[in-house]
């Protein structure tokens, strides 16, 4: 299976990029299901139908679907659900209140999470389109398990649950320990997405953009903290270009700055291929709209292909040193701290932290210096 994930700041055009690269991969002949991680639901306007939990049948070869946590917690969780409804009830939280904090932090995440491990496995279409919320949403996936994991060993009494599972199952009749089961199973289940979606033979991201300066600086952000995490990215897609022959009156400044913000654009994320796709002059939405949208986008091309590929992180033996080389661009010296904590590297760039776990011989190697130079972080490892 190919994975396209669109992720961008909010209001640039991802959902209508994400369904118009969709109706263009199943043109294309493949089995294509596109699906919205995002609480707003924008997917099923943007297709203009109706969508469920559920995929749905939209165009030829085309399924459409939008999460919903409940039914996700329903149908995937349900013995986990009342195991964090009976806790909190055990703790005098009141019905309404323990049914709203019965969905834990990031589980609108860990829906979408659950959901593409499903169709991954199962293998029922060629291409999945994730159609994700905006930036910050989406670089919080990278952390899920860790955070819902420290959540729920904070929330959830386990060691209690764990020795007298089968008392309170009996007395509460509430499959407590089958609860537990289900959460373990969850942070296992998500484990296994993060492995694919970091498989860059599988997965890849596009970032969509609008050429406007706040929309680009965050587009700048959001490569540099996807690099750090090691997602590959395959491409910039930047949206709603207005026509040239529109400089003159009320919109003759905008053109300027539009030219120069393209050309920014251009040079700040070479090599990375840029997909441009114009202003179509009318709000966009329903299957026309969004087939040409994707015919100007890829120009015929196969959407679904591997527009670009890099590897952000990269480790070399160096005589007495291994040399670990990471991608980070748009950021300066200043901007990133590194520790080493046993065979774990703490690195921190402008508050997003990322954990590198080394093999466990580099418990007794020492982080002897690291450098930073055109958009590289090196950093070297003395062997004892």
């Amino acid at each position: 299976m190919r994975i396209l994930l669109f992720t961008g700041k909010g209001g640039v055009g991802k959902t209508s990029s994400a369904a118009a690269t969709a109706l263009a991969a199943a043109a294309q002949g493949y089995r294509t299901l596109v699906v919205s991680t995002d609480p707003a639901h924008s997917l099923s306007d943007a297709l203009d139908q109706e969508l469920a939990p559920e995929p749905k049948a939209v165009a030829p070869n085309l399924w459409a679907q939008e999460f919903d946590v409940y039914y996700s917690m329903k149908k995937h969780w349900d013995n986990m659900r009342n195991l964090m409804l009976t806790v909190f009830r055990w703790r005098g939280v009141k019905n309404i209140v323990a049914e709203e904090l019965s969905v834990l932090p990031g589980m609108e995440e860990a829906s979408a999470f659950l959901w593409i491990e499903q169709h991954y496995r199962e293998g029922k279409y060629d291409v999945l389109i994730i159609d994700s919320a905006p930036t910050g949403e989406t670089l919080s996936l990278l952390s899920l398990p860790q955070v819902m994991q420290s959540w729920v060993n904070k929330a959830v009494p386990k060691f209690a649950i764990k020795t007298a599972g089968k008392f309170l199952r009996k007395a509460s009749g509430v499959p407590l320990d089958k609860g537990f089961e289900e959460l373990e199973e969850l942070f296992e289940k998500l484990e296994q997405v993060q492995k694919i979606m970091l498989n860059p033979k599988i997965c890849s991201i596009r970032i969509v953009a609008n050429p406007e300066r706040m929309v680009i600086q965050e587009a700048k952000r959001a490569y540099t903290y996807l690099q750090l995490y090691g997602y590959q990215v395959d491409g910039i897609i930047v949206n709603r270009v207005l026509p040239e022959e529109m400089g003159a009156g009320v919109f003759a400044q905008y053109i300027k700055s539009q030219k120069q913000y393209l050309e920014d654009i251009e040079e700040s994320f070479a090599p990375l291929p840029i997909f441009k796709a114009p202003h179509l002059g009318q709000e966009l939405f329903g299957l026309p709209l969004l087939e040409k949208m994707g015919q100007l986008l890829y120009k015929g091309e196969d959407p679904a292909q591997f527009f670009y590929s890099e590897n952000p992180f990269e480790v070399e033996e160096r005589g007495q040193y291994y040399l670990i080389s990471i991608k980070l661009p748009f950021i300066q010296e200043e901007d990133f701290s590194v520790q080493k904590f046993g065979d774990e590297l703490v690195l921190d760039v402008k508050g997003r932290r990322k954990n590198i776990f080394l093999p466990r011989f580099a418990n007794y190697l020492q982080l002897e210096k690291h450098a930073f130079a055109d958009g590289q972080l090196r950093l070297w490892l003395k062997k004892s």
